[in-house]
């Protein structure tokens, strides 16, 4: 995706930051103190405390912000205090898609109850968490309307096929590390923040 607009000016896309832990609010905020068009998706969670339970708000994507601006503005960004760097896709920065970005913004405008959902693809291998299976690990296929999961006796080379609920699986081995996905390359690489 080019960032030069027709007259050669610099167009502004929109870009993942990485910020330091628990700065969220604080970027946004001082990113848009700074004219900067940007984007922090939360959510209400319930949190219980020894003596009452408080809803709060968090990061639908802890530890990110996204923020719209040109390659040639990024030094007020990038100096910002709390954000480590911009999101790359190896050595080029990772812009974010505009239409993900207004999904996000019609949420938020819609004041729908939403959560963080680990982003499982099909092929990976997946762990069952609640219910009859619980503890079982497969491989994750996916239909129009259905999740389902591929059981293998790998000694036997024969599978079995099982109907899944999405929310009842997580990815196995759990990933600690931030992916990002390259579409240049069609591989998914770590999320390194840049200098």
């Amino acid at each position: 995706m080019s960032n030069v607009s027709e007259g050669g000016v610099m167009a502004s896309s929109w870009y993942a930051l990485h910020v330091k832990s628990r700065q969220e609010k604080v970027v946004s905020a001082i990113l848009s103190g700074k004219g900067y068009e940007q984007l922090l998706p939360v959510y209400r969670s319930k949190r219980q405390w020894i003596d009452r339970v408080r809803e709060v708000e968090l990061p639908l994507f802890p530890g990110y912000v996204f923020c719209r601006f040109s390659l040639e503005t990024r030094i007020p960004v990038l100096t910002t205090p709390g954000v480590v760097g911009i999101v790359r896709c190896g050595p080029m920065l990772a812009e974010v898609d505009p239409t993900e970005i207004a999904a996000l913004q019609a949420l938020i405008k819609s004041q729908l109850p939403a959560q963080p959902w680990p982003y499982l693809e099909v092929g990976e291998q997946v762990m069952v968490e609640e219910g009859a299976l619980k503890g079982v690990i497969g491989i994750l296929l996916e239909t129009k309307n259905s999740k389902r999961v591929v059981l293998k006796v790998t000694m036997l080379h024969r599978a079995v096929l099982v109907e899944i609920d999405g929310e009842r699986l997580t990815r196995y081995p759990p990933q600690r590390e931030i992916r990002v996905f390259c579409p240049a390359t069609e591989l998914p690489q770590a999320a390194v923040p840049n200098p």
